[in-house]
């Protein structure tokens, strides 16, 4: 048996759980919804989470396609599904808190601190401390878009044989950032993938299917359920080190290039220009590799990230 927020999931047994958070000026009360796939046998504890940023909604269903695939009766462990972390960011479409701080910069949090902090240590109590595993889904944030792609440590070897079981298109290896989810998470010792894929407030067919096959393929290397279905794999890309192109000026941006293009040091892949065409200035690949990320908004200021390249030596 497992038990959440007070609540005792029997084993075979699925339940939806409300947890309270806080409440609205109005006095509305704010919950965090979850569901609890308790196994017949068991196993593994594994989390999965989406829309730590409020706008970030293809983990939202990827999660729900995920939970209408799974059976109590033939699941070993225990799935608990938190498809909307940063409820207030969702129910405003924006990627932040009320008071515009970031969750995914509050963890692990303090009961005592600002909404965010709050909310983190509650996740990390609720849900974290009862978990042996964990997949976080994300998207691309400030109108880009992303490549599916997982980024996790690689150098840790549980970690590891998880992000290979998931086979996103590219594999990174990512250190963890100051305040985030997955940094709480391994500190308390627990292997964390970061699926990262499309952009905000847009769902990508693409990335919601690679999204649910890869998290159906990490249960069935951790022996919680069988794949009924053969999950066909896609050539994967190690990668580990990324870099961002920036521009050198501000203007109207025109990129040449697309997500998973494979690019070689000094491309050209785009042109800014200003508005009627009289000075252009090329974008050129600082290195050689993959198109993980691009910017989406065409208008760009001088310094604006516009590019993300996945390094690949030898391009």
């Amino acid at each position: 048996m497992i038990e959440i927020s007070g609540l005792i999931i029997p084993p075979a047994q699925r339940k939806r759980i409300e947890i309270p958070v806080a409440r609205l000026p109005t006095q509305t009360l704010i919950t965090l919804p979850v569901t609890v796939i308790n196994g017949s046998h068991e196993g593994p504890i594994l989390w999965l989470s989406a829309a730590i940023h409020g706008d970030e909604i293809n983990g939202v269903e990827i999660i729900r396609q995920v939970l209408q695939k799974i059976s109590p009766s033939f699941l070993k462990g225990t799935i608990i599904a938190v498809p909307i972390v940063n409820i207030f960011g969702f129910i405003e479409q924006s990627r932040y808190l009320p008071d515009r701080r970031d969750l995914n910069r509050s963890f692990p949090g303090s009961k005592r601190g600002s909404l965010g902090s709050r909310l983190a240590n509650l996740f990390m109590e609720e849900i974290v401390s009862k978990s042996t595993h964990g997949i976080d889904l994300h998207t691309a944030s400030d109108h880009r878009k992303n490549l599916p792609q997982i980024r996790a440590n690689l150098h840790d070897s549980r970690t590891y044989e998880c992000a290979k079981a998931f086979a996103a298109p590219v594999i990174i290896h990512s250190q963890t950032r100051d305040g985030s989810l997955r940094e709480a998470a391994t500190k308390r010792g627990i292997p964390v993938l970061l699926y990262e894929a499309g952009e905000a407030l847009r769902f990508d067919n693409n990335a919601i299917k690679i999204g649910v096959d890869g998290i159906l393929r990490v249960m069935a290397a951790l022996k919680m359920y069988p794949l009924e279905t053969y999950i066909e794999m896609q050539p994967v890309v190690q990668v580990n080190e990324t870099r961002w192109v920036r521009a050198s000026r501000s203007g109207i941006l025109r990129l040449y290039v697309e997500l998973g293009q494979k690019v070689t040091k000094k491309q050209v892949l785009g042109v800014i220009s200003d508005a009627f065409g009289e000075t252009n200035t090329t974008v050129n690949a600082p290195c050689g590799g993959m198109v993980i990320g691009s910017l989406q908004n065409p208008l760009v200021n001088q310094g604006d990230a516009i590019v993300h390249i996945a390094i690949i030596e030898n391009l």
